[in-house]
Protein backbone atom coordinates (compact mmCIF):
# COMPACT_ATOMS: atom_id res chain seq x y z
CA UNK A 1 0.00 0.00 0.00
CA UNK A 2 1.30 3.24 -0.67
CA UNK A 3 2.01 5.89 1.83
CA UNK A 4 1.20 9.70 1.52
CA UNK A 5 4.08 11.92 0.77
CA UNK A 6 4.26 13.99 4.24
CA UNK A 7 7.36 15.48 3.21
CA UNK A 8 5.91 19.25 3.56
CA UNK A 9 4.05 18.24 6.70
CA UNK A 10 7.37 16.94 8.30
CA UNK A 11 9.62 19.46 7.28
CA UNK A 12 7.12 21.94 8.77
CA UNK A 13 7.15 19.93 12.22
CA UNK A 14 10.99 20.39 12.08
CA UNK A 15 11.13 23.79 11.42
CA UNK A 16 8.74 24.50 13.81
CA UNK A 17 10.73 22.41 16.49
CA UNK A 18 13.34 25.16 16.39
CA UNK A 19 10.47 28.03 17.21
CA UNK A 20 10.11 26.58 20.70
CA UNK A 21 10.13 27.95 23.81
CA UNK A 22 11.67 25.67 26.29
CA UNK A 23 13.91 27.08 28.75
CA UNK A 24 13.08 24.76 31.34
CA UNK A 25 12.26 21.55 29.78
CA UNK A 26 15.20 22.07 27.12
CA UNK A 27 12.97 20.08 25.16
CA UNK A 28 11.97 21.42 22.02
CA UNK A 29 9.08 19.89 20.21
CA UNK A 30 7.83 20.93 16.81
CA UNK A 31 4.72 19.89 15.26
CA UNK A 32 2.66 20.14 11.67
CA UNK A 33 -1.20 19.24 11.04
CA UNK A 34 -2.01 18.69 7.41
CA UNK A 35 -5.86 19.46 6.64
CA UNK A 36 -8.32 18.54 4.03
CA UNK A 37 -8.20 21.42 2.22
CA UNK A 38 -4.07 20.56 1.78
CA UNK A 39 -3.26 23.72 4.61
CA UNK A 40 -0.18 23.28 6.79
CA UNK A 41 -0.32 24.53 10.37
CA UNK A 42 2.62 24.55 12.75
CA UNK A 43 2.70 24.59 16.14
CA UNK A 44 5.50 24.28 19.36
CA UNK A 45 5.82 23.82 22.25
CA UNK A 46 5.42 27.13 24.76
CA UNK A 47 6.86 26.78 28.27
CA UNK A 48 5.76 29.48 30.75
CA UNK A 49 7.32 29.60 34.67
CA UNK A 50 4.21 28.83 35.65
CA UNK A 51 4.37 25.00 34.74
CA UNK A 52 0.52 24.52 34.51
CA UNK A 53 0.37 27.11 31.78
CA UNK A 54 2.75 25.49 29.31
CA UNK A 55 1.36 24.55 25.88
CA UNK A 56 2.61 21.15 24.10
CA UNK A 57 3.43 21.62 20.38
CA UNK A 58 0.59 19.47 19.01
CA UNK A 59 -2.33 21.53 20.70
CA UNK A 60 -0.61 24.40 19.23
CA UNK A 61 -0.64 23.13 15.81
CA UNK A 62 -4.63 21.88 16.18
CA UNK A 63 -6.02 24.77 17.92
CA UNK A 64 -4.29 27.03 15.42
CA UNK A 65 -5.83 24.67 12.61
CA UNK A 66 -9.62 24.81 14.02
CA UNK A 67 -9.41 28.59 14.59
CA UNK A 68 -8.57 28.92 10.95
CA UNK A 69 -11.89 27.21 10.25
CA UNK A 70 -10.51 23.86 9.32
CA UNK A 71 -12.33 20.87 10.71
CA UNK A 72 -10.94 17.53 8.82
CA UNK A 73 -7.00 16.61 10.22
CA UNK A 74 -5.36 14.03 7.60
CA UNK A 75 -1.96 14.18 9.41
CA UNK A 76 -0.04 15.53 12.52
CA UNK A 77 3.66 15.15 12.53
CA UNK A 78 5.49 16.23 15.50
CA UNK A 79 9.08 16.02 15.89
CA UNK A 80 10.99 15.43 19.44
CA UNK A 81 14.89 15.64 20.21
CA UNK A 82 15.74 12.02 21.22
CA UNK A 83 16.49 9.63 19.02
CA UNK A 84 13.64 7.49 20.09
CA UNK A 85 10.05 7.87 19.51
CA UNK A 86 8.86 10.14 22.30
CA UNK A 87 4.93 9.70 22.66
CA UNK A 88 2.19 13.00 22.97
CA UNK A 89 1.26 13.48 26.29
CA UNK A 90 -2.10 12.15 27.58
CA UNK A 91 -3.21 15.65 27.51
CA UNK A 92 -2.53 16.03 23.75
CA UNK A 93 -3.86 12.46 23.19
CA UNK A 94 -6.94 13.18 24.44
CA UNK A 95 -7.22 16.50 21.65
CA UNK A 96 -6.33 14.24 19.08
CA UNK A 97 -9.10 11.89 19.70
CA UNK A 98 -11.72 14.48 19.53
CA UNK A 99 -10.02 17.16 17.01
CA UNK A 100 -8.28 14.70 14.76
CA UNK A 101 -9.82 10.77 15.34
CA UNK A 102 -9.14 9.63 11.91
CA UNK A 103 -5.60 11.43 11.33
CA UNK A 104 -2.39 9.95 11.27
CA UNK A 105 0.00 10.52 13.62
CA UNK A 106 3.58 10.95 12.50
CA UNK A 107 6.23 10.40 15.30
CA UNK A 108 9.84 11.92 14.44
CA UNK A 109 12.98 11.42 16.34
CA UNK A 110 16.21 13.42 16.05
CA UNK A 111 17.55 11.29 13.04
CA UNK A 112 14.25 12.06 10.88
CA UNK A 113 13.28 8.25 11.78
CA UNK A 114 9.35 8.00 11.41
CA UNK A 115 6.85 5.82 13.21
CA UNK A 116 2.79 6.05 12.37
CA UNK A 117 0.30 5.53 14.40
CA UNK A 118 -3.14 7.35 14.98
CA UNK A 119 -5.03 8.95 17.88
CA UNK A 120 -7.02 5.90 18.44
CA UNK A 121 -4.05 3.52 19.20
CA UNK A 122 -2.57 6.46 21.32
CA UNK A 123 -5.39 6.56 23.69
CA UNK A 124 -7.57 3.48 22.66
CA UNK A 125 -10.38 4.43 25.25
CA UNK A 126 -10.43 7.95 25.10
CA UNK A 127 -13.14 10.59 26.62
CA UNK A 128 -15.66 12.28 24.26
CA UNK A 129 -18.76 13.00 22.78
CA UNK A 130 -20.09 9.68 22.96
CA UNK A 131 -20.32 9.23 26.16
CA UNK A 132 -21.19 13.11 26.69
CA UNK A 133 -24.42 12.41 24.62
CA UNK A 134 -24.84 9.25 26.43
CA UNK A 135 -25.33 10.73 29.40
CA UNK A 136 -26.98 13.30 27.95
CA UNK A 137 -29.32 10.18 26.61
CA UNK A 138 -30.31 8.62 30.04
Amino acid sequence: MNQPDFTALIEAARTAGTLAYAPYSHFPVGAAVLTASGRIFQGCNLENAAYPLTMCAERVALFSAYAAGERTIVALAIMTPTATFASPCGACRQVMVELAPQSQVILLNRAGEQQRTTPHALLPHGFGPAQLDEARDT
